[in-house]
């Protein structure tokens, strides 16, 4: 959905000059090393494993921001403490500029960055690494959904069991009105899959209230909608986390903030993928303008939490924008710019749609990523009605959930393979280009080249996790394997010797195990979740 703003030309130049926004960035945090080595008391159990699979590791990123230093730059008067980051450790704040200034007096700020650049000096950015967001509008029976589900190769994942079980998928939107009562997402609720969410802009956790924009009801459901011979999305079976990080009716720098701050929680929850249908570059108040030169992944807000989010093991998929007839900014916006999967919109004849943002990122990357269907989209509004909508908005979501289905199949792949693998299907992978990237994905194909690099692989793979009662795994060398299973405090729970590509655990109980491979000179641990 495009917002568009109606300007007045009697505007004098103090309408904007009231207040300004600034992160506010500090020195240090408490009780990092303590944190780092309990890493529960941090983080998710599924966070820790996530990162554990990947060989993630657990750093100063993760520990939360000093909360005694928030308590005293709230006490600021005519300062307002909006969002909070751990992982870039600052805070958002609004205030006028003087009262902002005087923060720089703490002993415990290091750096102080304007969202107007024109305010910014570089020795204050020593800490740093149009509107065109929100864009409009088993063998199943899709419905009208068959044609958006099937052009991604998306249904053959589905036919062999793979429909995003057992994996999390957050999504950050403007609201979800009526979640929690549609039947299209009845599904998800009876199975316990709708995990709950936040609304960041309103601290609430009514995240699904009647009153918010209804554009992440529609996005969530083209991956979690099940209505059969209506709507199918493309991940039936995923569990959701929801965030509202959008306020939809204005365009201003904190938005930004409270997407990388849901970004961090996802991350703590053990998320495997974002979905992001939200772009950023120009704003209600133009000083703070992103240019085509800020697209290079490192200078935005939101762009900088991204490419976090993908060091962390989370695979974030974001729309590609809908300004590419415009005059003023037809590239990508932030957060598309960032190591992550950005996606533009073809017609339902696979055909690029003009409106579909365009690439380069400002140091030369190719973007968008891949493209998916994004005119004549089948969503389900909040009134339970299914309605055609357009916009790259709704190509993100059908490609995130495709993705998570496809996760599925290996979870111990990072997100990064992934994404190879997904560029590597594309029907213009041989030839990639800024107007459509790598192009379509066909998940059947790289369904195919997943399970080569399965079977070449030189490393030990154990699925799925968390498990439920069986623990398969998959090891370098063939014959038996001597295991042992201890708890999370270290003590032996099981040990047996000439393993072989299955481990009985259903009677274990719910938690966390450390499970050790031996054989002759391979040596490795797994961590293993047990529903």
């Amino acid at each position: 959905m495009q917002k568009f703003l109606l300007l007045f030309i009697f505007i004098s130049f103090t309408t904007f000059g009231q207040e300004e926004h600034a992160w506010v960035y500090f020195k240090d945090k408490p009780n990092v090393e303590a944190s780092i080595s309990n890493p529960l008391s941090i983080l998710s159990a599924r966070a820790v494993q996530r990162k554990s699979r990947h060989s993630i590791a657990i750093d100063f990123r993760d520990v939360p921001v000093n909360e005694s230093y928030l308590a005293e730059i709230k006490s600021f008067q005519d300062i307002a403490v909006k969002s909070k980051s751990k992982w870039l450790n600052c805070v958002h704040v609004i205030g006028e500029l003087g009262e902002i200034e005087k923060l720089k007096e703490l002993e415990f700020v290091s750096s102080i960055e304007y969202a107007d650049d024109n305010l910014n000096t570089r020795s204050q950015l020593t800490n740093n690494y149009g509107k065109v967001k929100l864009e409009t509008s088993i063998s199943y029976d899709y419905g009208f959904a068959e044609n958006q589900v099937n052009m991604l190769g998306t249904d053959f994942l589905h036919q062999n069991d793979l429909t995003g079980e057992g994996m999390i998928i957050a999504v950050l939107d403007a609201g979800f009105p009526n979640v929690n009562t549609l039947s299209g997402f009845e599904k998800i609720r009876n199975e316990g899959k709708l995990l709950g969410g936040f609304d960041f802009p309103g601290r609430s956790n009514d995240f699904n209230n009647p009153e918010l924009n209804n554009h992440g009801t529609l996005v969530l459901s083209n991956m979690a909608g099940f209505i059969e011979e209506f709507i199918v999305g493309t991940a039936p079976d995923a569990a959701y986390y929801l965030f509202r990080t959008e306020i939809a009716a204005t365009e201003t720098p904190v938005e930004e903030s409270y997407w990388v701050e849901a970004a961090e929680r996802a991350d703590s929850l053990g998320v495997d993928v974002i979905n992001s249908s939200l772009s950023y570059a120009l704003f209600d108040n133009p000083a703070y303008n992103y240019t085509a030169q800020d697209m290079d992944g490192q200078t935005a807000f939101s762009s900088r939490g991204a490419s976090i989010a993908s060091e962390k093991g989370i695979l974030v998929v974001v729309s590609g924008g809908n300004s590419g007839e415009s005059d003023v900014f037809p590239g990508i916006g932030a957060p598309a710019d960032a190591d992550v999967l950005t996606v533009g919109a073809v017609d339902p004849d696979r055909n690029r749609l003009a409106f579909s943002s365009v690439g380069p990122t400002a140091d030369g990357r190719i973007k968008p990523d891949v493209m998916a269907q994004g005119s004549e989209v089948v969503v389900l509004t909040p009134d339970n009605r299914l309605v055609a909508v357009s916009g790259t908005s709704f190509s993100s979501p059908l490609m995130a959930g495709s993705a998570a289905s496809f996760w599925q199949a290996n979870p111990e792949l990072s997100n990064y393979k992934i994404m190879d693998l997904i560029r590597e299907s594309s029907s213009n992978a041989a030839n990639p280009n800024n107007l459509i990237g790598y192009g379509i994905p066909n998940f059947a194909l790289a369904y195919e080249n997943l399970q080569n690099e399965v079977f070449t692989s030189e490393e030990l793979v154990i699925f799925p996790n968390p498990v439920e009662n069986f623990l398969n795994f998959r090891a370098p060398e063939t014959g038996g394997y001597h295991l042992t299973i201890f708890d999370i405090i270290g003590r032996k729970i099981l040990e047996r010797d000439q393993v072989e590509e299955q481990i009985d655990l259903s009677g274990f109980s719910r938690g966390i195990y450390i499970a050790m491979f031996e054989k002759d000179n391979f040596n490795e641990s797994r961590i293993i979740i047990k529903k």
